[in-house]
C-alpha cells in the first residue's frame, strides 16, 4: 500500500479547510441529496463528501456507508487532493497503490474509485472529494467526469454557503451579545421614533421593564421640554439637508427615569442602512455618566472649599482691612452646605460661662425691631449669653447639635412671631486645641445634616480656628508693628549718625594724606634736584605707606559697603605670585622698619585663581600688616601657597606672641582687638572681619591656626581658575589692512587690573603697527577720547566708579565719541553676558581668558574700518 504524499501547500490547504467550519458539524440534508443523487446516477453503493484533515478524512456526506471518518494514511481521497485532480480507479487490484489497501482487502471491499477534488476558496486548495466506490470494477467515461465534475461544483457551493451562513450566525451573535450584554444603554428606534428594542443595561438605568417601552416613542424616556425635541431630530433626519448633522454626534444631556429624577448620559445616536442604503431604524446609545456627575459635583465642591480656605488665608489682611473676612466665611458657608442661613462667631469666656460675639450672620430681620436687633449683634454690641438654647449648647459647652426638626428640639428656645421659618440646624464648636475659642451654624441646608458633613467641613473649622487666633493677635501684632517702627527709626539714626561719622573721618583723614602722597609723587618726579636711587625708594615708600594709610580708610568704609551689600566683584583669573608680590612690594619698607625677616616659598607661576585682584591684594595687605605688628622684634614673616584639590592656599605665618584657642573665633568680629586697644599698637579692629567677608564672597574660606608663644598662621583659600597658559608667539602679528594704509592704528585699554595691564602690552608689542594706552578707569578713558579719539577702544565691565555700561552710555550720547567703536573685553562669559552687552551696544564682546587670534581678528576688522590718514585727529 502506497500513502499519498503531503501537498506543498499542506499548511495553507489545511488553514482553508478549517476556515469553513465544517468539521465535526451535524448531518446536512443538502450535502446528503448531493451524494444520494451521485449513487443514483453512476449506480454505486457508496457515495461520498470526504474532507481531508491533518490525520483524519472525515465525511460531511457518506451515503451506502456507516463510517464517518477514516485514517488518512488508507484514504483514497488523500491522493486526489495531493495531487489536485480528479482521480479514477476502475480496478483496485490492477493498481498496486491500493491492491494491498485495508479499504479493498476488506470493508467496504472497494474495487472501483472516482473522486473529483473540492475547491470552494478562493485560491482553489483542494479540502477534499466527492468520490463514488463501488464493489466491482468499471470503466468510467468522459461523460461520467462531466457529471461528477459538475456535482463537484455544486458541493463547493454548498460548502461556501455552510462557510457563508457560519459566520453570519456567529456575527448575529456578537451583535446581540453587543446589544444585550452591552455595558452601555441601547435602543433601536424604528422611522416614526417608537422603540423597536432595549437591552437589559437601558432598562436598569431607566428603571422600567421591556414592554413597558416597547412600542412607545422615544419621548417618554426624555423630560417635556425635550421629548418634542427628539420628535424634531427624527423627522429632520429625512429632510434633504440635514440628515448629516441630526445623527452620528455625540452630548451631554440628562434622561428621564421611571419615578420622574434626571440621570446625566451621554447620548449618541446613529443611523442604520440596509445594503442597499435605505435608512432603516436609528440606534441610540447611553452612556450613563452618573458617577462621573457626582464625581464632578465633589471635585467642585472640594474645588470650592479649597478656593474658601485657600483665599481666607492669602487674602487674610486685605480681607481684614475691609472688614469682610467674616462676611466672606459666612457666605461660603451658606454656599457649600446649600444653607439659607449661617452664623460664625467668637466664644469669649464671662465671669459665669462663655458668651457669644457675633462676626457675621444672614439677615434674619423681618421688622425695624429685628433689624436694629441684628445690627447690634453684627456690630459686637451685644453678645449671646443663654446657655440654654441651640447656640448656647455649642459656644456654651462646646457641644454639635444636629437636628431636622427644629421646633420640637427641647433647646429650641422661643421664636418671635415673624420670625422665618427654620426646618433644620447644625452648629459646631471651633476648638485651638481643647479651648472653645468660637462656633459656626447653619440653618434651612438642602443637604443631609449629619456627622459626615461636619467631617468634610473640618478643614474649614480648622481654618476658622486659625483666623479667629490670627483676628485675636492683630491688637498685639499692631503694638509689634509699632515696636518694631520705633526700633527701625532708631537703627536708621543710629545708621546716619555712622554714615557722618564714616563721611566726617574719610574727609579729616583724606586731606593729610592728600598733601603726603601728593608731595611724596612731586618729589619722586622732580627735576631740578633729582633724587638718588636711595632717596627715590624711600619716598617711593613714603608713597607707599600713604597708598597703605589710605586703604586702612577704605576699610572702614568697605565694612560699612559691605554690611549694607553694596560691594561689587570683579571675579577673573588672577596670578597668586603676581598678587603675592605686589602685596610684599607695598609692606617692603614696613618689615625693613621693624627688622622683620620674609621668607617666601617657591610658588608655581602657573597658578591663578578666581578672584577680584583688588580685593585679594586687600587681603594679603591685612595679614601681612597684622603679622609685622603683632610680630616679636627681628621676627619672621613666612608665606606659602599648596594646592588642594580644586583650591589654593595661601599661608602667613608670624613668630608673634600666639593666640589663645578660646578666644580665636572673636578675631574675626568687627572692632574687636583681644584687648590689644589697651596696648600701644594701633589699628581699627575691622581689618580681619573685612578680610573674612572678602573671602567668603569670593567663595573661599579663612581661618587661624596659633598656639600662644608659638606664633599665628592665618590661612585662606580661593578656588583655582581653569586658564591655559599663554603661549609665546615668535612671529610677528600684522593687520593686513594696517600694513597697507602704513599708519599706526590708536588702541585705548580701560582695565583697573595691572595683570591685565601688562598681559595686553605684551600682547600689542607683537603689533608694530598699533599704538597702546591703557587707563585704569572709565573716567579718565572719556578725558582721554575728547581730547585724542583712538581707532578702537576695549573696555572691562567692571571698572571702580563708572562701570563699563554707564561708560558705553556716555560715549553714545556725545555726539563727539558715539562714532568710535567700543569692544567689551570681560571674565563675564555667560551666554546672558555676552547677549546683553551686544544689545547695549557693545560692537564686539570678547571674553577673558583672551584668545589673542580671535583679539587679532577684531583689530583687523575695526581697524580695517578706521579712516586711512596719519594726521593727528582731533574730537570734532
Amino acid at each position: 500500500m502506497q500513502a499519498a504524499d503531503l501537498p506543498n501547500n499542506e499548511t495553507q490547504r489545511l488553514t482553508a479547510l478549517h476556515a469553513l467550519n465544517v468539521l465535526d458539524t451535524p448531518a446536512d440534508t443538502a450535502f446528503d441529496r448531493i451524494t444520494e443523487l451521485a449513487c443514483e446516477l453512476f449506480d454505486v453503493p457508496i457515495a461520498l463528501v470526504s474532507l481531508v484533515d491533518k490525520e483524519r478524512q472525515w465525511f460531511k456526506a457518506h451515503s451506502g456507508l456507516e463510517a464517518y471518518e477514516t485514517n488518512r494514511d488508507i484514504s483514497f481521497c488523500a491522493h486526489a487532493v495531493a495531487a489536485n485532480r480528479p482521480l479514477v480507479i476502475e480496478d483496485t487490484k490492477n493498481d498496486p497503490r491500493f491492491a494491498d489497501n485495508p479499504l479493498v482487502l476488506e470493508q467496504p471491499h472497494i474495487r472501483f474509485y472516482a473522486g473529483h477534488p473540492l475547491c470552494p476558496s478562493d485560491d482553489q486548495l483542494p479540502v477534499g472529494t466527492l468520490c463514488l466506490i463501488g464493489e466491482q470494477p468499471r470503466t468510467f467515461t468522459e461523460r461520467d467526469h462531466r457529471i461528477l465534475h459538475n456535482l463537484a461544483k455544486q458541493v463547493d457551493e454548498l460548502l461556501r454557503q455552510h462557510e457563508l451562513k457560519e459566520r453570519l450566525s456567529r456575527t448575529a451573535k456578537q451583535l446581540e451579545a453587543l446589544f444585550t450584554k452591552s455595558a452601555t444603554g441601547k435602543l433601536r428606534v424604528d422611522r416614526a421614533g417608537n422603540v423597536i428594542a432595549i437591552n437589559p443595561f437601558a432598562l436598569n438605568l431607566l428603571g422600567y421593564q421591556a414592554e413597558e417601552v416597547v412600542g412607545n416613542n422615544v419621548g417618554m424616556l426624555a423630560f417635556p421640554e425635550t421629548a418634542e425635541k427628539y420628535n424634531y431630530l427624527i423627522s429632520r433626519y429625512f429632510s434633504s439637508d440635514a440628515n448629516e448633522q441630526s445623527v452620528g454626534k455625540g452630548r451631554e444631556t440628562v434622561v428621564r427615569h421611571k419615578q420622574g429624577h434626571q440621570i446625566p448620559v451621554h447620548l449618541v445616536v446613529n443611523a442604520i442602512h440596509n445594503d442597499r442604503q435605505e435608512f432603516v431604524e436609528f440606534l441610540a446609545i447611553l452612556t450613563d455618566l452618573s458617577d462621573i456627575s457626582e464625581a464632578k459635583h465633589r471635585v467642585n465642591r472640594e474645588r470650592r472649599l479649597l478656593q474658601v480656605l485657600h483665599q481666607g488665608i492669602t487674602d487674610y489682611q486685605a480681607l481684614m482691612s475691609g472688614e469682610r473676612l467674616w462676611t466672606f466665611l459666612m457666605e461660603a458657608l451658606r454656599e457649600l452646605t446649600d444653607s439659607d442661613y449661617a452664623l460664625i462667631g467668637e466664644v469669649l469666656p464671662t465671669e459665669t460661662t462663655n458668651a457669644l460675639k457675633i462676626h457675621a450672620i444672614t439677615d434674619l430681620s423681618w421688622n425695624k425691631e429685628s433689624r436694629e436687633l441684628m445690627e447690634k449683634l453684627r456690630s459686637g454690641d451685644m453678645m449671646l449669653t443663654n446657655p440654654n438654647s441651640l447656640l448656647g449648647q455649642v459656644y456654651a459647652y462646646g457641644n454639635v447639635v444636629i437636628t431636622d426638626d427644629v421646633y420640637s428640639h427641647a433647646k429650641r428656645g422661643g421664636f418671635p412671631p415673624g420670625h422665618p421659618r427654620i426646618n433644620n440646624y447644625l452648629g459646631a464648636p471651633i476648638f485651638n486645641g481643647d479651648q472653645l475659642i468660637g462656633m459656626f451654624a447653619i440653618a434651612n441646608s438642602q443637604q443631609p445634616l449629619s456627622q459626615a458633613l461636619l467631617d468634610w467641613l473640618q478643614p474649614f473649622t480648622d481654618t476658622c480656628a486659625l483666623l479667629i487666633n490670627l483676628y485675636r493677635q492683630m491688637a498685639e501684632r499692631e503694638q509689634v508693628t509699632k515696636d518694631l517702627a520705633a526700633a527701625r527709626d532708631q537703627a536708621e539714626k543710629a545708621n546716619k549718625a555712622k554714615s557722618e561719622f564714616l563721611s566726617s573721618m574719610s574727609h579729616e583723614l583724606r586731606t593729610p594724606l592728600n598733601a603726603i602722597i601728593g608731595f611724596a609723587q612731586l618729589l619722586s618726579k622732580g627735576r631740578r634736584d633729582p633724587l638718588s636711587e636711595k632717596q627715590q625708594r624711600q619716598v617711593g615708600q613714603i608713597e607707599k605707606s600713604g597708598q597703605h594709610l589710605l586703604s586702612l580708610i577704605n576699610e572702614v568704609l568697605d565694612l560699612a559697603k559691605i554690611e549694607a551689600g553694596h560691594m561689587t566683584l570683579s571675579i577673573e583669573p588672577i596670578s597668586i605670585e603676581g598678587v603675592i608680590e605686589d602685596a610684599c612690594n607695598t609692606l617692603e619698607a614696613n618689615m625693613n622698619a621693624t627688622g622683620i625677616q620674609l621668607i617666601r616659598y617657591p610658588i608655581n607661576s602657573t597658578w591663578s585663581v578666581s578672584a577680584d585682584y583688588t580685593r585679594t591684594k586687600q587681603i594679603l595687605l591685612n595679614l601681612l600688616s597684622n603679622a609685622i605688628k603683632y610680630n616679636r622684634e627681628h621676627g619672621t614673616i613666612t608665606i606659602g601657597v599648596t594646592q588642594q584639590d580644586s583650591e589654593l592656599r595661601c599661608s602667613i605665618s608670624d613668630t608673634g606672641p600666639g593666640i589663645a584657642p578660646e578666644r580665636q573665633e572673636e578675631l574675626f568680629e568687627p572692632f574687636n582687638r583681644l584687648d590689644a586697644e589697651y596696648g600701644t599698637i594701633e589699628g581699627t579692629g575691622i581689618g580681619l572681619a573685612i578680610t573674612r567677608e572678602l573671602v567668603e564672597r569670593m567663595s573661599g574660606c579663612i581661618g587661624v591656626d596659633s598656639q600662644p608663644g608659638k606664633g599665628s598662621t592665618f590661612w585662606f583659600t580661593l578656588p583655582v581658575a581653569n586658564v591655559a597658559p599663554l603661549t609665546e608667539q615668535t612671529a610677528t602679528r600684522t593687520l593686513p589692512d594696517a600694513e597697507k594704509a602704513q599708519r599706526d592704528y590708536r588702541l585705548l585699554y580701560i582695565e583697573d587690573n595691572p595683570t591685565n595691564q601688562r598681559l595686553m602690552e605684551d600682547i600689542i608689542d607683537d603689533f608694530p603697527h598699533v599704538d597702546l594706552q591703557t587707563v585704569n578707569s572709565a573716567e579718565l578713558g572719556l578725558e582721554i577720547m575728547r581730547h585724542s579719539p583712538p581707532d578702537l577702544v576695549l573696555m572691562d565691565i567692571h571698572l571702580p566708579g563708572m562701570n563699563g555700561y554707564q561708560a558705553l552710555a556716555a560715549i553714545q550720547n556725545d555726539t563727539q565719541l558715539k562714532h568710535i567703536n567700543v569692544v567689551a573685553l570681560s571674565a563675564n562669559a555667560m551666554e546672558r553676558d555676552l547677549t546683553h552687552g551686544l544689545a547695549a551696544g557693545f560692537a564686539d564682546y570678547l571674553t577673558k581668558p583672551i584668545d589673542i587670534d580671535k583679539l587679532s581678528a577684531t583689530l583687523s576688522t575695526y581697524f580695517s574700518a578706521a579712516p586711512a590718514t596719519d594726521a593727528p585727529r582731533k574730537a570734532p
